[in-house]
């Protein structure tokens, strides 16, 4: 087991992404703090690890709230005793938008989850992480930080200050022993995949369209981001840290 007697905090945990991460950590040995701003959804994934046999405990959290996030962070260290991996993934889409129309409260929401979320997370378990010796922060980043898609301004923006977060505390953090990398995962067929689409174009229309950028044929899947997030949580990337994994079937190509 790659995990094993590890601790990992996951944020967005409640579905997509986030779920498919946490039940993998759990399979390979981790103990699992599964945040979520949706209770249900979350305690859902808690009960489906728990159910493989593995221990995983449920908070709720909006991450782009400072209380919160540190909340988070103090309830893995007192319901599970440790932090080790903490993985900042909680986000939101942003509908496929002309710069001039974009609503100032989109913006503020997408900067609030994507940025502030991201970086609360970091700024809280850092000091848990010191306390340990080390450990290891997973950012979601995204393909849209690296090469814009149009209509897309406020999230590419938001994910181009993840990546450039990562790196920051990658050189900041490498003396006390903790690596911060991301994941730039292409459009991934998660819940959260329609909110990328233009309103009001249909949506298999919009899919193909997406599909047609992406070399290798398909969309990305939340097990495809987890198989990543479970190789740079590990030991076999000791050696990897303000990397950019991108999980993107040759999009960036």
């Amino acid at each position: 087991m790659k995990l094993r007697d590890r601790v990992a905090l996951i944020t967005g945990a409640g579905s997509g992404m986030g779920r498919a991460s946490a039940l993998l950590f759990a399979r390979e040995g981790a103990r699992v703090l599964v945040v979520d701003i949706d209770a249900a959804q979350g305690k859902e994934t808690v009960r489906q690890i728990e159910a493989a046999g593995s221990r995983a405990a449920f908070c709720e959290a909006d991450v782009s709230r400072a209380d919160d996030a540190r909340g988070m962070v103090e309830a893995c260290v007192r319901e599970l005793g440790r932090l080790d991996i903490c993985f900042n993934n909680a986000g939101v889409p942003m509908p496929s938008t002309p710069v001039e129309e974009v609503p100032e409260a989109l913006l503020d929401r997408i900067l609030a989850v994507n940025v502030r979320g991201a970086f609360l997370g970091c700024k809280y378990a850092v000091p848990v992480l010191k306390r340990g010796g080390g450990g290891v922060i997973i950012n979601t980043a995204s393909t849209a930080g690296v090469r814009p898609r149009p209509g897309l301004s406020a999230y590419n923006m938001s994910k181009g200050a993840v990546i450039t977060l990562t790196k920051s505390l990658a050189a900041e953090l490498a003396p006390f022993r903790i690596r911060v990398v991301a994941i730039n995962p292409v459009a991934t067929d998660t819940p959260m995949l329609p909110g990328f689409f233009k309103p009001g174009m249909p949506q298999e229309d919009a899919r193909r369209a997406f599909v047609q950028t992406i070399p290798l044929g398909r969309f990305c899947t939340a097990e495809d981001v987890a198989s990543a997030a479970l190789y740079l949580a590990s030991d076999d990337a000791a050696m990897v840290t303000g990397s950019c994994l991108d999980v993107d079937g040759g999009r960036l190509l």
